[in-house]
């Protein structure tokens, strides 16, 4: 096989840059396994080891510090056949070091190059993840306050099951990494170089000593045997298989005709255990029928047991570009909770809007009429007073028709929770 290097886009590092011999070894492995340029992505991110993506004549992708791969897990999801493979530096892994735990506990058949130069080199020498506390650089004495990770081990705990530390200045790194990209299942690499632009500028370290440190720690080179297990991708493919088809989604086609033209905006204001949801849901679909765009907006409840109590709809014969309300068509007042958050829309109601107002809901001013209700004295249990709404609105023609809130009704619900409904907007 030839070269994939990029003759138009040589590497161009600094004299002695560790990653210069990467980059020839990573080339020498694809060439040694066979690989073609189209069967290839390598993802990247910020820093030196960024540029590779660059230096190959190879699908790439280029990211955010620290998050190359998560394009990664992407790229191999939905392209299972290529082979990708992530460069990173020490500052970017300790950037996206919740990625890497991921990315280790999931095994997607990656290959991950950690170029480990001990500091960030290109934006300046400050600390990384994994300089050593003695080391001199330009963050001054923080160098000293943190404990240095160790990507290996922190990689095996997280369950990698392919694990290699090794010097970017070894001989047989060439095999390694090809070991490495052959193995299926998650591969991390940890390879230590030098930066002469930076970190031996104020730090002495050479091949040598990066052997003997190396040497002075336990050795990890390749399969972690209690990290073994199916590689991520081919076991979702096969339980995924195993899965009951989804149905179709429904289609929804036009019948009706809307009762107005043109734009409307609704906001339902309620509380919890109201269903305003799933009332705003049912004008959504009544919309639809009409051959209307809608969009529906709720409220996001952050506590579990208060349930939304507001929420927004819009339905156009034309498109939605926002689904935001500033100046709604008609409020619908089902409680006093609802109508509190959001009195600043009643001051901006012009004189063509709608007011439903529920009984025992005290309104603010506003210039819009007010159709009044009172659901409890009609035997309506207060969790359907959202949906006995729609009703009022169908039988004064406003938004929606009868024919479009039955329609609606018929493709949410069945059997006996769909003659409830029925039996609910006879009212």
């Amino acid at each position: 096989m030839t070269s994939l290097l990029n003759a138009d886009r040589p590497p161009v590092l600094c004299p002695g840059c560790a990653h210069e011999r990467i980059t020839h070894t990573l080339d020498q492995a694809f060439q040694k396994m066979g690989l073609a340029r189209h069967q290839i992505v390598i993802v990247s991110d910020i820093g030196c080891s960024g540029l590779f993506d660059t230096f190959f004549h190879t699908h790439a992708m280029h990211g955010l510090h620290g998050r190359a791969l998560t394009y990664a897990a992407g790229l191999k999801m939905a392209r299972p056949e290529l082979n990708v493979v992530v460069s990173m530096g020490d500052g970017g892994q300790g950037i996206g070091g919740a990625h890497l735990l991921a990315a280790c506990r999931r095994n997607l058949n990656l290959t991950l190059l950690v170029l480990n130069n001990f500091n960030f080199g290109m934006t300046g020498g400050q600390f990384s993840a994994t300089t050593p506390p003695e080391a001199r650089l330009g963050s001054g004495f923080l160098t000293a306050l943190e404990r240095p990770l160790d990507i290996c081990e922190v990689a095996r705990s997280a369950g990698a099951p392919y694990v290699h530390r090794c010097s970017g200045y070894d001989k047989n790194l060439a095999q390694k990494i090809q070991d490495a990209i052959e193995y299926e299942g998650f591969a991390v690499m940890d390879i230590w170089g030098i930066c002469p632009g930076r970190y031996t500028k104020k730090n002495r370290l050479t091949p040598k000593m990066i052997d003997e440190a190396l040497a002075r720690r336990p050795p990890l080179e390749g399969i972690m045997p209690e990290n073994v297990r199916p590689e991520y991708g081919q076991q979702y493919r096969r339980m995924a298989g195993d899965q009951k088809e989804a149905p179709a989604p429904a289609v929804i086609r036009k019948q009706y005709k809307a009762p107005q033209a043109g734009r409307q905006e609704v906001v339902l204001l309620g509380s919890a255990g109201q269903r305003v949801i799933t009332a705003g849901e049912l004008l959504c679909i009544a919309g639809l029928t009409a051959g209307l765009k809608t969009t529906q907006k709720n409220e996001y409840n952050i506590t579990v047991l208060r349930g939304p109590s507001i929420s927004e709809l819009i339905l156009s014969p034309g498109k939605i570009d926002f689904s935001g309300i500033d100046n709604p068509t008609v409020i619908v007042a089902l409680d006093q909770e609802g109508v509190d958050r959001r009195r600043d829309l009643f001051e901006r109601l012009e004189k063509d809007a709608l007011i439903i107002q529920i009984s025992g809901v005290s309104l603010p001013a506003s210039n819009a009429r007010i159709h009044q209700v009172d659901f409890k004295n009609q035997g309506i249990k207060r969790t359907d007073w959202a949906l006995a709404s729609l009703a009022v609105l169908a039988k004064l023609n406003r938004i929606i028709s009868a024919e479009m809130l039955k329609a609606a009704l018929k493709l949410k619900f069945k059997g006996k929770a769909y003659q409830a409904a029925l039996e609910i907007i006879s009212r």
